[in-house]
Formats: structure tokens, C-alpha cells, sequence
């Protein structure tokens, strides 16, 4: 009995965000204890792998950001094409909502960091941090409220983070790249190239697709551009079925979904989370950027979320998800706040780690992203109540 139900338990979407709370406890334990030297021994070990002028040496924590999270972004690419082939996203009646309240996320918690910050240069780099929503947490805290959410609303949560990380994608890509590489970005267009034939034939070999997506990653990431990009441009040239009749983009979505949810993102966490309490002054969590972080987050999100959605199904051109109510509705958003995992990624583009922005940056959106949790999960579970066979 027992073992089933850990089974069960493994496979539910919150256990990836079990992962994610345990390893940020990890992090700062390691960092904030005696392995606090062991823990930063490991970060910045080196690594590298190529030849004579393609070598790429980068110390993990970089390998971890730039060549992991590539992998996590390939998943995110192929689930985002496939509902946009043929799951939520291919009715535009009912991707319309979520566009819209993501696009509220987006720009309210913009704007409010922007509030806390124009007047300084570096700092407003930053200003991309509060955007994000993460997807394994937030619909983590969702799962654990069972049936006392319709399913409709899980729905709009995971459509709407899908769309938050394309937006976040595309902002990476217009915002924090580097100098450019023209013979770089030239191999990068000659794989995409390769990639787009393959996929018109419907080649039936993973491991050639594999290979050039491998290529695509290095030169992009050789280019300037954040080496993720290439994991979503990869994801989209994937066939949906290949010429032996299967689907070999749910193949490697089923394939890769464990390794990202339980693996990948718990490592990211754990490389990331580490933030050095000894000597935290107040005043390093109450700066423009910390306020702007924590305020962005968890107010920008949900109220950007929720007044977006709210003007436009009151225009009648969406309506609320089936089985919903306004409350339910509203508790939904304050989860968009959980931005944690991606809120860091852009963190860490943004300051590279900045000593001046180091704990304000890290600090605001664990906290933030804690709240915005937390409050979440007692909103719902107080106000919505528990139905039979609602999903």
C-alpha cells in the first residue's frame, strides 16, 4: 500500500516541486555551513570538452545554467508545440485568455521593478527578474489542492506558463546576449537549416536530430546568443510524426520530462539557491532592486495577471474557465508570483552575480516566490471547497 502510493506520489507533477523546496534547502545549508567551502569548490570546478580552438571550458555552475537548462528549455519547446499542434493552444478561443493574462504578468511586475529602479542603470538590467513564473512550482502548490480546483484552471495555469516562458525566452534573446559571433551565428543557421529538412523528410532517427541540435547548442552558445535559445529552436523542428508513422516529439517529451522535472531543475536549484547569509544587512534585502524584485513578483503578477484577464473577459471577448469562479480565479494568479527557478536564470544574466546585487537579487525572489506560494495554497485551500469527479 505503501509502495503504491509512492509511486503515485513520484509520478504527480508536485513531487517536482518537493524536488525544487528540498534542494534550496540544500543549497543554503551547504552554503551557510561548514561544506559552505566544499559547496563553492564544486560550483566553480572546471570543466571542459572539445579540441585545439573549439574547446569550451566553463566552471559548473555554468554548464549547469547555460548547458542543462538548454535541455529543460528543449522540453519546454516541444511541449509548447505540441499544444499548439494539437492541444490547448490550437483553438485561439482558448488561448486567448491565457495570452492575455500572461502578457498582464509580464508587463505590470516590469513596470513596478522599473518603478523601484529607472534611476539607476546597472540595476535596471534586472528588470526582467519578476516576470517569470515557474512552472514545476507552481503547478506543484496547485496539484496539492486535488479536486478542490477545477481542472480548467490547472489548465490556464500551465498554458499560461507556457507562454510566460516563451516570453521569457524572447526576452533573454532581444535583452541578455553578449557580443556577436557571425561565423558562430552562420553554423547556428546552417543547422537550423539541417534540422528544417530533416524534419520535411521526417527522418525517423532521434540520435541525427540529436547531433545537430548538439552543433546547434555549441555554436549558439559560441555566437553570443544565451545558449537555451537553441533548445527551443531545436524543439520546434522536431516532427510530430516521423515517417514510421510515430510521434517522435511526445517520444522525447516523455523521455526528457522525467530528467528535467527531477533531475535538471533540482540541480539548477541547487547550484543557484545558495545565497550567503553571514552578514546580511536589512538594507541589502530593502533596496530598489530587492523591493522591486519582491514587489514585482508578488503583487506585479497576480494583480497583472488577474486585471488583464478580468478587462478582457469583461469585453466578452473570453470567459472565466469552465467551472470556475472569480475567487478560484484570483487564487490562481497569486501563484503566477512562484517565479523561483526562471526568476534566478534571468537573475543571474542580468547581475552575473553581481556582489552588489547578490543577496537582494536571490533573497527577493526566494522570498517572493515563498509568499506568493504559500499565501496561494491557503487562499485556495479556504476558499474553495473539495467536489466528487470534478476533474
Amino acid at each position: 500500500m505503501k509502495l503504491n502510493f509512492i509511486k503515485t506520489f513520484v509520478k504527480h507533477e508536485s513531487f517536482s516541486g518537493v524536488l525544487l523546496i528540498i534542494a534550496t534547502i540544500l543549497a543554503l545549508v551547504f552554503q551557510n555551513g561548514i561544506l559552505s567551502h566544499f559547496y563553492q569548490g564544486i560550483l566553480r570546478s572546471e570543466f571542459s570538452i572539445g579540441f585545439r580552438e573549439f574547446t569550451l571550458a566553463k566552471p559548473l555552475i555554468l554548464w549547469v545554467n547555460d548547458g542543462l537548462m538548454a535541455v529543460f528549455f528543449f522540453v519546454v519547446g516541444l511541449e509548447l508545440k505540441r499544444e499548439i499542434v494539437e492541444g490547448e493552444l490550437s483553438n485561439p478561443r482558448q488561448i486567448a485568455l491565457p495570452i492575455i493574462g500572461a502578457l498582464g504578468g509580464v508587463i505590470c511586475p516590469a513596470l513596478i521593478f522599473w518603478g523601484f529602479n529607472y534611476s539607476d542603470e546597472f540595476a535596471i538590467r534586472g528588470w526582467a527578474i519578476p516576470t517569470a513564473t515557474d512552472i514545476a512550482f507552481a503547478l506543484g502548490v496547485l496539484m496539492l489542492l486535488g479536486n478542490r480546483v477545477p481542472s480548467s484552471l490547472k489548465i490556464f495555469l500551465l498554458t499560461l506558463a507556457i507562454i510566460d516562458d516563451l516570453c521569457a525566452i524572447v526576452i533573454i534573446a532581444l535583452f541578455y546576449t553578449t557580443e556577436l559571433s557571425t561565423t558562430s551565428l552562420g553554423i547556428s543557421f546552417i543547422c537550423l537549416i539541417i534540422l528544417f529538412i530533416l524534419n520535411r523528410l521526417k527522418v525517423n532517427k532521434k540520435s541525427i536530430f540529436l547531433l545537430f541540435t548538439l552543433i546547434l547548442w555549441f555554436s549558439v552558445l559560441k555566437s553570443g546568443v544565451h545558449a537555451t535559445i537553441a533548445g527551443v529552436l531545436a524543439a520546434f523542428f522536431i516532427p510530430m510524426r516521423d515517417s514510421a508513422g510515430t510521434s517522435m516529439l511526445k517520444d522525447l517529451e516523455k523521455d526528457l520530462h522525467g530528467v528535467t522535472s527531477y533531475f535538471i531543475l533540482p540541480i539548477f536549484a541547487f547550484v543557484n539557491a545558495g545565497v550567503s547569509l553571514a552578514g546580511v544587512d536589512p538594507k541589502q534585502l530593502i533596496n530598489s532592486v530587492g523591493m522591486g524584485i519582491f514587489f514585482g513578483l508578488f503583487f506585479g503578477k497576480q494583480f497583472g495577471v488577474f486585471l488583464f484577464s478580468f478587462i478582457f473577459i469583461k469585453l466578452g471577448f473570453a470567459k472565466l474557465p469552465e467551472g470556475s469562479n472569480w475567487l478560484q480565479f484570483y487564487g490562481v494568479c497569486i501563484l503566477t508570483g512562484i517565479g523561483f527557478t526562471m526568476s534566478l536564470f534571468v537573475g543571474a544574466l542580468a547581475y552575473n552575480d553581481s556582489p552588489v546585487f547578490y543577496h537582494a537579487d536571490k533573497l527577493a525572489i526566494l522570498l517572493a516566490s515563498f509568499v506568493a506560494g504559500v499565501v496561494g495554497y491557503i487562499y485556495l485551500f479556504l476558499l474553495c471547497k473539495p467536489k466528487k469527479n470534478i476533474d
